[in-house]
């Protein structure tokens, strides 16, 4: 699978169904252009797996369908950022099962660029999945770019609106 892949200094992004990932995927587009770099888009599904997969026959159908969804995921991310995959650009699309981080640093070569997103999670979240960004920034041999989702801007003030400030001189 991995012989497929473009050749030369490529830009792989992480992709998921994030509002993350989809402004990570927006700007390694856009850095994807201006660098003339080839673009790979990877997800990967933490799908429950057996330890010793050719012990289980039906593990090698689920496998094989998880990758096929993970086709899908990053299909319907193009199309929301960009309108489906840029013809502009040298695109793969690689779908994997496992750890995120794993796969990703391990597509990674020296040369590359590693984008991932990343957005706000819970207490919850953080304390039972690891960051896969901060992972990929420990052990990737590579450059990282870790894209932050924006805040949201502050409510527009209405004009008939008016706040108090209790720190400003009262003028009369």
């Amino acid at each position: 699978m991995d012989q497929d892949l473009p050749g030369g200094a490529r830009l792989i992004v992480g992709v998921d169904e994030s509002p993350a990932s989809r402004w990570a995927l927006a700007w390694a587009i856009g850095a994807a252009r201006l660098h003339r770099m080839a673009l790979i888009a990877v997800h990967v599904s933490r799908a429950p797996m057996h330890p010793f997969p050719e012990a289980l026959p039906v593990q090698h159908a689920i496998r094989a369908g998880e990758e096929a969804r993970c086709n899908e995921v990053i299909a319907g991310v193009f199309d929301d950022v960009a309108g489906g995959l840029p013809a502009d650009l040298t695109t793969a699309v690689v779908g994997r099962v496992g750890d995120p981080g794993y796969h990703l640093v391990d597509l990674a070569r020296e040369g590359d660029l590693l984008v991932l997103g990343r957005g706000k999670r819970g207490v919850l979240s953080r304390l039972f999945l690891p960051s896969t960004s901060m992972y990929c920034a420990r052990h990737a041999k590579t450059t990282v770019v870790i894209v932050r989702q924006p805040t949201p801007p502050d409510e527009p003030q209405l004009p008939g609106e008016r706040t108090r400030r209790f720190w400003s001189r009262k003028h009369f």
